[in-house]
């Protein structure tokens, strides 16, 4: 039996033909980074453009996974294609994401036109920061029209991936936590939609009042954030929020702002790129014999801290 080839290049021309396990390995390499990403980074680039990303964050426990699984089945009552990357950028032995989106999603797993993969830092230089974007390119290149990215909590990384999307909805329950909580997180600046889950329960409409006073004390430009109340579990709301998901990309493409935040998006990925290979390249000057003299020359007072740190800066640059 012949082995699958690692050559990325091929695996992604297999994957084109619809080979899922070329996919899977395709997600994989990208997870690990490296030359072979790099590779499919470049072949990728030019041949993506064309998908629409949604991000969701939220507190763990508050249905993201629930609500995607909805999401999945409206998309496909609709005869489109979606992609799903569940991301957990705090662990890659946790599983958590792993194993309950598997779960809820078992109706979707044999189908065609859905794909659902779990996502853990593995070695990527920049980690997800910077995986995640790679990911999102290949499905594009991949013609993927629609890629969901879930996170598994809101802390500043899980809020800087699922920001990264063109729509990014935040979702959270019925007595939340008061609004200094949820600016701390970031989620008032990222949120494009607010989502209600479990809204069937106590405290929904509290819940939708506090973050309507939010918005409105927030520096909003023309689209206000929309709240939607959903229990996914019930399978309630979800063709509302795909409605909403719609709207917004409607008002993106219309206003311009979508490719203006594209554009956004890529400074940023180059900008972390660049940070990462020069702290990369710092690391490695550190474990270096001449930085080792630096230090004992630092301790004996022989040089101050700055003509230290501009001497390995040279050694870094050499």
């Amino acid at each position: 039996m012949n082995r699958p080839s690692t050559d990325p290049v091929a695996l992604f021309e297999a994957a084109r033909e619809g080979k899922r396990l070329a996919l899977a390995r395709l997600m994989s390499l990208v997870e690990r980074g490296g030359d072979e990403a790099r590779v499919l980074g470049a072949h990728t680039y030019a041949q993506a453009g064309a998908a629409y990303t949604v991000g969701m964050t939220g507190a763990p426990g508050s249905g993201k996974s629930s609500l995607a699984a909805e999401l999945a089945s409206v998309v496909r009552s609709e005869q489109q294609r979606l992609a799903i990357l569940a991301v957990d950028p705090s662990s890659p032995y946790t599983g958590g994401a792993i194993l309950g989106d598997r779960v809820r999603m078992q109706d979707h797993v044999t189908d065609d036109g859905i794909y659902i993969r779990s996502m853990a830092t593995r070695g990527h230089l920049g980690g997800l920061s910077l995986a995640t974007p790679q990911a999102i390119r290949v499905l594009d290149a991949l013609s993927w029209p629609w890629i969901l990215v879930e996170t598994v909590g809101v802390g500043q990384v899980e809020v800087e991936i699922a920001g990264a999307a063109d729509t990014t909805i935040v979702v959270v329950n019925p007595g939340w936590g008061d609004s200094v909580q949820a600016n701390k997180a970031g989620l008032m600046e990222v949120a494009d939609i607010f989502v209600i889950n479990k809204s069937d329960r106590k405290g929904a409409d509290d819940t939708r009042r506090d973050i309507q006073q939010m918005l409105e004390l927030s520096s909003l430009g023309d689209w206000e954030p929309p709240i939607v109340m959903t229990v996914a579990t019930d399978q309630i709301g979800a063709d509302e929020l795909w409605r909403t998901v719609a709207e917004h990309r409607s008002y993106l493409e219309e206003s311009g702002e979508l490719q203006a935040r594209r554009s956004l998006r890529v400074q940023a990925e180059l900008t972390e790129i660049v940070s990462q290979s020069l702290e990369q390249r710092v690391i490695t000057t550190m474990e270096s014999s001449e930085t080792a003299e630096l230090k004992e020359k630092l301790a004996r007072g022989e040089i101050d801290p700055y003509a230290a740190a501009a001497r390995l800066i040279d050694l870094s640059d050499g």
